[in-house]
């Protein structure tokens, strides 16, 4: 495993370094798989084993990220693009894929909502997003997460 994250509170392992590949759309392609495309662009290329170590419950979450998982990477409107950065930047990529896993996944953490919310300000720390857009990302997706997480 790699350690991909750890301070006193949070560990972040990976059973080996994230390969995420870009999808593009091609011209020979039908019309339901360009929407496809354009609406999850990026695609987990090999199986990822996560652990997650909740270091403050003592908990620890394992799942896996099966190769060909597809999402949308960082949910950023276009309109913040200027102030925090596009959602397709590569500093979001591995963020997003656990990110959104977890969204989709809620049980992989117990249904705890905000935990999810911390892992993924941890993995833009990792990422090297700066402290502004990192804290403006962490508590805009923790609000839309309070009204839109569902157990």
């Amino acid at each position: 495993m790699i350690k991909w994250y750890e301070d006193d509170e949070l560990m972040i392992l990976f059973s080996d370094i994230p390969e995420i590949e870009v999808r593009y759309i091609q011209p020979d392609m039908n019309k339901i798989k360009k929407e496809i495309i354009e609406k999850l662009p990026f695609e987990n290329k090999k199986d990822l084993k996560v652990v997650l170590v909740d270091k403050i419950v003592l908990d620890e979450y394992e799942f896996t990220i099966k190769k060909g998982y597809c999402w949308d990477g960082a949910t950023i409107p276009k309109i913040f693009w200027q102030l925090i950065g596009a959602k397709t930047d590569p500093k979001f990529l591995i963020p997003s894929l656990i990110h959104d896993y977890l969204c989709e996944n809620h049980d992989c953490i117990n249904n705890d909502r905000y935990f999810s919310t911390i892992v993924f300000e941890r993995l833009l720390y990792v990422s090297k997003v700066n402290p502004i857009s990192r804290w403006l990302i962490k508590h805009t997706v923790d609000n839309f997460q309070k009204f839109f997480w569902v157990n």
